[in-house]
């Protein structure tokens, strides 16, 4: 009894602390875009592109990578943030918010509803639109350190449990995403870098099964496994992942903390403070230079910002209402409707994660469609924002419970 009250202690105190520093990185992501912004609409505009256009080789051995400085953020330092993704969805599915099928439930069919939606009006805004239909996927993303940092800006308005009701949605979107991105935007597979990609994964599960703790034991073949996805084709963020899941829970070294939390806990950080503000930088940057009325109504900028906007708070909302009125689950404790509603439109905001999809939708297309994503995703991000924050800060008070947990069927 002690042991399991020790353990649920530990667990919510590493929930708290991930929440806080997840809503501070939301307000640097903020930071680093508007600086992105204000590099591209001022004379140091070509300084801006110079520094992404710079060419970064790394060698090992035989094996070299030659890529500009965008590209080893994109898919070098993403990686990053995608193995801290899956060590977060490993710990949440074994003993976190998505440990129990009472948990997951609600915002499992919540994500999906806000996956659907949100694709199905971009197919619909752009099914005539050429190459522009593969960008379907842009809108259905939510970014959670930036829905998180608006939910910090309400304090105790909002209780505790819907930010984790909030935290769980996006773990799951964040799954969607990494399967969206393997199926459909891996493009020219190489068989034999694939191949040697999967030996390496291969040999992470053994040490797994065989109870190796050490991290550096799975960071060393997880590196090489990413530089071959590279050059497979298959986009090298999924080594993020695949090494996240191989890293064990808990140590076999008895007094040894767990591998996946001590990476977890070093790792945040760096993602948080550096990572994600660097890409937010790096991919936010957009001339508004000669932007015209056309350029806002042009298919892909609107069926981003109507997908993310309209389609995420009908597609979550919509999910949330119906799960709860046929008696299938009940609303996280302490909530309102209002504030659920609010959440529903702050999964609106994709910025990060729908940049970075943007980025794969059209990096082989015919057209360059680099601005209309940008410019459709922070108009998005930003309306998701305003209408989010107001909408929570009319429908909250300061009295609400600050309590960890749902209600359960």
């Amino acid at each position: 009894m002690a042991e399991a009250k020790r353990r649920s202690g530990g667990v919510q105190q590493s929930l708290q602390n991930f929440l806080r520093l997840e809503s501070a990185g939301g307000i640097l992501l903020a930071i680093a875009t508007l600086v992105a912004l204000a590099f591209s609409n001022s004379p140091l505009e070509p300084v801006y592109q110079w520094l992404l256009d710079l060419p970064v080789t790394v060698t090992i051995g035989r094996l070299g990578l030659s890529k500009p400085l965008l590209l080893w953020i994109n898919d070098g330092l993403m990686a990053v943030f995608f193995l801290l993704v899956g060590l977060e969805m490993k710990r949440e599915i074994f003993e976190g918010e998505l440990s129990s099928r009472e948990q997951v439930l609600l915002p499992a069919t919540a994500a999906i509803g806000g996956i659907v939606v949100p694709a199905a009006i971009y197919a619909y805004v752009n099914w005539d639109a050429g190459d522009a239909l593969n960008g379907w996927a842009i809108p259905t993303a939510t970014d959670i350190a930036f829905a998180l940092g608006v939910l910090s800006l309400l304090g105790s308005r909002v209780p505790l449990s819907l930010k984790v009701f909030l935290l769980a949605i996006a773990i799951i979107d964040d799954l969607a995403a990494i399967l969206v991105i393997g199926i459909f935007y891996s493009k020219d597979i190489s068989i034999e870098s694939l191949a040697l990609s999967l030996a390496l994964l291969v040999v992470m599960v053994s040490l797994n099964r065989r109870g190796v703790s050490r991290i550096a034991a799975y960071i060393v073949p997880g590196t090489f496994m990413w530089l071959f996805m590279v050059k497979s084709g298959v986009h090298a963020t999924l080594a993020g992942v695949l090494t996240a899941l191989c890293i064990p829970l808990r140590s076999t070294d008895e007094g040894m903390p767990s591998p996946l939390r001590h990476l977890e806990h070093t790792l945040h950080p760096w993602v948080a403070f550096g990572v994600l503000p660097l890409f937010a930088f790096a991919n936010a940057g957009l001339s508004l230079e000669g932007l015209s009325l056309s350029d806002l109504t042009g298919s892909v900028p609107v069926g981003i910002v109507a997908g993310l906007v309209v389609g995420k708070q009908v597609g979550v909302f919509g999910t949330i209402w119906l799960m709860i009125s046929l008696g299938l689950a009940r609303r996280p404790e302490g909530t309102t409707w209002l504030q659920l509603y609010g959440v529903s439109i702050l999964c609106g905001i994709g910025f990060t994660m729908s940049l970075f999809i943007g980025s794969l939708a059209f990096e082989h297309g015919e057209f360059d469609y680099e601005g209309p994503v940008r410019l459709g995703v922070l108009l998005a991000s930003f309306i998701a924002v305003v209408l989010g924050y107001l909408i929570l800060r009319w429908g909250s008070h300061d009295d609400q419970s600050g309590q960890v947990g749902t209600k359960k069927t």
